[in-house]
């Protein structure tokens, strides 16, 4: 059987009138660049303008979520796509940049309540990249423009609803509830205080 049907609020795949800003890293760029084409690709296919798309480059993974912060901070954009390629190598290194580009990314989303979509690759070998940048695995690049577009959509849904709850006045109770606890109150009284009669 079908799930029952159940309201909810969704963000669209249409980027009509959007702003989005990419931030790719150059490092890996063999890979970032083919995640850069489809992200871009997917947003003019969604009807994003090409002016509409703002490109920042930057040096590597790590600088990514100071420049998405630098971008969300100025209010122009709908939503960031982060954009990047990390190859885990013989030293821990690869597992301190991950967690700190994953954190900061996501903590640029909840400060400045602009969506962050995370296109970053974090694989263990060079193959794992390739297939997910085009080959057997899709492009995460796409998926990643996707994910930007419904969440900047799903914001300005939940932003229009928010707006018409608290416009709605609170009503008065209903008159029928009011003349129910009036005679509930008639009918049952509060006890009256009995004095204590004294001997003389």
């Amino acid at each position: 059987m079908p799930p029952p049907a159940i309201p909810a609020i969704e963000g669209g795949l249409s980027a009509v009138g959007k702003r989005f800003a990419i931030v790719v890293s150059r490092f890996n760029s063999f890979i970032t660049e083919r995640l850069l084409l489809s992200a871009y690709d997917g947003l003019v296919r969604s009807g994003a303008e090409r002016e509409d798309i703002a490109l920042v480059r930057v040096p590597g993974a790590f600088e990514i979520p100071s420049a998405a912060r630098m971008l969300a901070e100025t209010k122009k954009y709908d939503s960031i796509i982060c954009i990047g390629c990390l190859l885990r190598g013989d030293t821990a290194h690869y597992d301190v940049i991950v967690n700190e580009v994953t954190r900061g990314i996501g903590q640029s989303a909840q400060e400045t309540g602009i969506p962050h979509a995370f296109g970053v690759l974090t694989c263990e070998t060079l193959q794992q990249a390739i297939d997910r940048a085009g080959l057997k695995m899709g492009n995460k690049g796409f998926e990643a423009a996707m994910a930007a577009i419904e969440m900047s959509n799903l914001k300005a849904a939940v932003g229009s609803s928010s707006a018409a709850v608290t416009s709605q006045k609170p009503s008065s109770l209903p008159k029928s509830v009011s003349q129910r606890s009036a005679s509930m109150a008639t009918k049952n009284p509060p006890p009256l205080s009995r004095k204590r009669r004294t001997r003389s």
